[in-house]
Formats: structure tokens, sequence, C-alpha cells
């Protein structure tokens, strides 16, 4: 699994226990792109800080490659969508992981991509 930006600020709150479970049960990572727009809040609290370094202590950070760039560039050709997003989704297609966000309609135009949207699995 990738964790999208979103599901990792939604991890770490209280109340999404289920989701918390899912990324503690399936192997998970995160693109370096969602590392520093999570870490490179400007409002985040030094509580949050380290609640998210820990957090992130405990996954993967995939690196920004070429292909990845490439691969960005190509969805950005097709359609508009911000940089964050084509270098995250980019790196779920290419690594071949299942991307975990809760704005899955940003994402759904791309043939290639698997998409889970957890807020339904964290709500039930």
């Amino acid at each position: 699994m990738l964790l999208d930006s979103n599901a990792i600020i939604y991890a770490i709150k209280p109340e999404f226990v289920q989701l918390r479970e899912l990324i503690a049960t399936h192997p998970s990572a995160v693109s370096a792109v969602s590392y520093l727009e999570v870490l490179g809040y400007h409002r985040l609290t030094d509580a949050d800080l380290q609640d998210f370094k820990a957090f992130f202590a405990l996954l993967s950070i995939i690196p920004i490659t070429q292909p990845v760039i490439e691969k960005a560039i190509h969805l950005r050709q097709q359609r508009k969508m911000s940089l964050g997003d084509s270098i995250i989704a980019a790196t779920a297609i290419l690594n071949k992981l299942t991307l975990i966000t809760a704005n899955t309609n940003d994402f759904q135009w791309i043939p290639d991509i698997q998409l889970l949207n957890p807020l339904p699995l964290a709500n039930t």
C-alpha cells in the first residue's frame, strides 16, 4: 500500500483506529512527496511533528526516481493535476501499490492505478 498524504494525516487522529490497524497489518510505504507535504506543513504543532516523525519511522519512504518523474509528466500531460498528486500516483503505479487516499476522485481517471478510500473502513 502507498499512503497518500491525507491518509497519513487521518492515521494519527485518535478516532481512526481501524485505519491504523489497516496500515499495521499491510506492508505500507509513502512517497517522498507525502513525507515532504506532511512534515513541511507550516502549522504543525510540536506534538503533531513528533507523532508524524514516529509514524514515518515505521514506513518505507520511496524516493522520487527518474522513472517516477517521467510517469508523473505523462500523467500531467493527460489532465490537470497537482505536482504532488502526479508524483504520488506515478509512485503507486510503478511500484504496483494500491494508493490509500481519501481523495479517490483525484485519481479515478487514471486507468492503471489501484485505489482504496480508507475512510469507510475507518468509520465502520
